[in-house]
């Protein structure tokens, strides 16, 4: 599998993973995913094998922050791929980006439901903060996750 940084040419394959890992009202609007991936403060990371995208990640490296946090904004690996190890490789170069823009902690929203996200995070040493109702459509929760970066 290779981990390689966006490109403009990956939009419409980033955006067919979207389609099919979340539907309306979950789902991202394809203006909305085009501003977050040529946003000079997102960080936006691509698996892909032979050419063809098998997931990405985006984080944003807040600088009214002060580049002191930054924010996963998805992870999402399409169907056929999950359970490859692809989020986990996906999540390390999120904080690697973060760590690079001298971020101190990350953080994130996860939806209550989305018991596989939650391991994923739980298992990288996310710690849960709260819960956020009503934070997604349709009035679902989400809980709010941190982890403070250290130097590797």
């Amino acid at each position: 599998m290779l981990y390689r940084r966006f490109q403009p040419s990956d939009l419409a394959q980033l955006y067919a993973i979207e389609e099919a890992c979340f539907q309306p009202p979950f789902r991202f609007s394809r203006d909305y995913m085009h501003e977050l991936v040529l946003s000079t403060t997102t960080a936006t990371w691509i698996a892909e094998e032979n050419g063809r995208m098998a997931g990405f990640a985006i984080v944003d490296l807040d600088p009214a922050a002060g580049k002191a946090v930054a924010y996963i904004q998805t992870i999402e690996v399409a169907p056929e791929w999950r359970g490859q190890g692809i989020g986990h490789a996906l999540l390390y170069r999120m904080e690697s980006s973060a760590r690079e823009a001298n971020a101190r902690t990350v953080w994130l929203h996860v939806d209550v439901e989305n018991s596989a996200a939650i391991r994923l995070y739980e298992s990288h040493g996310y710690i849960r903060q709260r819960r956020a109702e009503n934070y997604y459509a349709r009035n679902r929760a989400a809980f709010v996750y941190a982890k403070p970066l250290t130097e590797t």
